[in-house]
């Protein structure tokens, strides 16, 4: 990819791809800076982060009331919330599509946030991290006259902090390469992320893999550093998880 992004459009067409190019150009990306990546950039960003925020609450509370809570019915919820995760996307968007059309919704960041904010995975780790948590911890806290609220914040939130971090790289991934759903909920360009915009390039620029190839760097390095700045808090939260 960072070869190809650094070629001259003249060696691609030679079709003579070496380990490094023979001249370092930009001009792909000077091709790409024609469109408004900048835009499309943010909004990947402020998608991405609302979704991974909205999507660790939620799974850390489903996780919390699993793992601590009885109430009739929680393992077949619980249940039921793990068996989505063998029913494909594609199944529920026209559902999707008419829930936010019918809210007013559809064109705007809201259609994308909602309908992706959750994940079943999620609350199957935040479940199993939270049970780990030594229980004599908890009922110390409630003997003082903590409630759930509380615990959660004092006792489960600063101990989770790996599986925060699993939970929310997750989510921002996801979010950040989502593409079939936002292709459908967002109908203007100036709302577009970035894997709408690469293929908005494609359909501009044809077959240009220097562009394409420059476009799509961009796209992956900020995910890649992110991931290897945080790699250690990974392992820990799957590991605390139970998976290994």
């Amino acid at each position: 990819m960072v070869v190809v992004a650094l070629s001259s459009r003249r060696e691609l067409a030679a079709g003579r791809l070496r380990l490094w190019p023979r001249h370092l150009t930009t001009d792909n990306f000077h091709r790409v800076a024609q469109f408004p990546v900048g835009t499309w950039f943010g909004n990947s960003v402020a998608i991405a982060l609302t979704v991974a925020v909205v999507t660790v609450l939620c799974n850390m509370l489903a996780g919390y009331a699993f793992a601590q809570l009885r109430f009739r019915g929680s393992g077949v919820l619980f249940v039921l919330g793990l068996g989505t995760l063998v029913l494909p996307v594609q199944v529920i968007m026209v559902a999707l599509f008419r829930l936010v059309t019918g809210l007013g919704l559809y064109g705007s960041y809201w259609a994308v946030i909602l309908p992706t904010s959750g994940s079943a995975f999620g609350m199957f780790l935040a479940r199993q991290s939270i049970r780990g948590i030594p229980r004599d911890l908890m009922d110390a806290a409630r003997l003082d006259g903590a409630d759930h609220w509380r615990v959660f914040w004092r006792i489960v939130v600063p101990l989770s902090k790996p599986l925060l971090a699993v939970l929310f790289f997750m989510s921002l991934l996801q979010s950040w390469n989502d593409f079939a759903w936002p292709l459908i909920a967002l109908k203007q360009n100036e709302l577009y992320t970035l894997p709408i915009g690469l293929l908005y390039l494609q359909g501009q620029f044809g077959p240009d893999y220097g562009a394409t190839m420059a476009f799509a760097l961009i796209d992956v390095v900020p995910m890649v550093v992110v991931f290897l700045v945080f790699q250690r808090y990974f392992v820990q939260g799957f590991a605390r998880s139970g998976l290994r």
